[in-house]
């Protein structure tokens, strides 16, 4: 056993997860209830059966809007089609109990819907949005980022089959959930960027002339954006030490880079000089933002990942390489997190086995049982999981019934 594994295996045997999970109304569940191992837990079934969903719900205990970004309203359970008496849910909950060190947390989320009254001269108006309410231990928390501090997660998505393809925003978007779990202000500082954003460029749409507003804003972008930059450089840098000195040995050996303007002036730049350049690069492109022109900044920085071995982008590899390269980042983000943090995140794996081969099929299984962390791997095939039949939690999920099987 060498030294790493000897500290995984420190950290890993305070146990961290999900051991009871409660949906209501939520996706395909009306009422679902789990007791779960800490453990590979196995969900099999059909496509479309409610796998995912599952996987979903436990994302939903972290910051954020999920493995699949979805917009909170869409996620409430629609009735069949012939309950025509029905229409859907309100609302939607998830509660869960969890081990963080072997110390045991509850944390709900759910839908919550505010309703808001106007009167105005002619008439008076109700209107409602919605919004996610969180609370540990019962109590009510403000900041979605105070999760981070009880729970986490890595996941894979099928969608992220085509990470490497197409344009920049979902890798950035995978690359800022990386640091998420190193820097939890990181996403309330992105959030707050993109919302500044929208404000600037309605700001400009609108003609205003307030030059003191624009410059005020634009300061906060560019203070807001060089901090994002900067915690996206320390985990690049984080990850690819780690792989440079721990070295995987069935997937393959990635280089990881950042291709931003921001990120690479502060290889050179003091933070202050960059948010300077920043400020006044906005400034002097607001008018090439009114002709739909991009302004160099964070919102346009590209995640690039090479298989090193061969020298060559991802994006120039073919698709089974690609999978292995996209587990092989979250292998040393998993094992970088539990060193870093002194707890396991939790896995959630939708369709991992696809696109792999059966040695590095077999390879992932063997790591995660080593890892002694909580994985949650869907798959259509249950036969795919042999190897952990004696180390493994196995569910079955039919019409919405989720049924353990011995």
């Amino acid at each position: 056993m060498n030294e790493l594994n000897a500290k995984l295996q420190a950290v890993t045997k305070k146990k961290s997860g999900v051991t009871r999970l409660t949906l209501t109304d939520f996706r395909n569940y009306k009422n679902l209830r789990i007791a779960a191992q800490i453990s590979p837990i196995i969900i099999t079934g059909e496509n479309g059966s409610g796998k995912t969903n599952i996987l979903e719900a436990i994302s939903f205990l972290t910051p954020g809007r999920g493995l699949r970004s979805t917009k909170l309203a869409d996620i409430k359970r629609i009735h069949p089609a012939d309950d025509t008496n029905i229409l859907a849910a309100d609302a939607w909950s998830i509660a869960a109990e969890i081990l963080k060190n072997d110390e045991s947390y509850i944390i709900g989320t759910a839908l919550q819907k505010i309703r808001h009254e106007e009167v105005s001269d002619t008439e008076d108006e109700i209107h409602s949005f919605e919004r996610r309410i969180v609370k540990i231990n019962q109590q009510k928390i403000t900041q979605q980022a105070e999760l981070g501090k009880y729970i986490s997660a890595i996941w894979i998505t099928p969608q992220m089959d085509r990470l490497f393809q197409g344009g920049p925003q979902p890798r950035r978007s995978f690359l800022d959930r990386l640091v998420y779990a190193f820097d939890l202000e990181h996403a309330k500082r992105t959030a707050a960027f993109e919302h500044l954003y929208r404000q600037w460029f309605q700001m400009l749409k609108s003609g205003t002339t307030d030059k003191y507003w624009l410059q005020s804003v634009e300061a906060d972008m560019s203070a807001l954006g060089v901090a994002i930059a900067a915690a996206r450089r320390e985990l690049i840098a984080r990850l690819n030490t780690f792989i440079i000195h721990e070295p995987d040995d069935v997937f393959p050996d990635v280089r990881l880079e950042l291709d931003g303007l921001i990120e690479k002036m502060l290889d050179s730049e003091s933070a202050l000089n960059v948010e300077d350049f920043y400020t006044a690069n906005l400034a002097k492109n607001r008018r090439n933002v009114m002709q739909n022109e991009s302004v160099e900044g964070i919102n346009r920085t590209d995640f690039k990942v090479f298989f090193k071995k061969k020298n060559m982008p991802a994006d120039l590899c073919s698709t089974g390489e690609q999978k292995a390269l996209l587990v092989s980042i979250i292998l040393a983000q998993t094992k970088c997190q539990i060193l870093d943090r002194g707890f396991a995140p939790i896995l959630l794996l939708d369709e991992v086995t696809t696109h792999l081969d059966d040695t590095k099929r077999d390879a992932l299984l063997d790591k995660i049982r080593n890892l002694q962390l909580q994985a949650w791997i869907t798959s259509t095939e249950e036969q795919n999981f042999s190897l952990l039949k004696n180390d493994a939690q196995f569910l079955r999920v039919s019409n919405g019934i989720v049924t353990p099987l011995l």
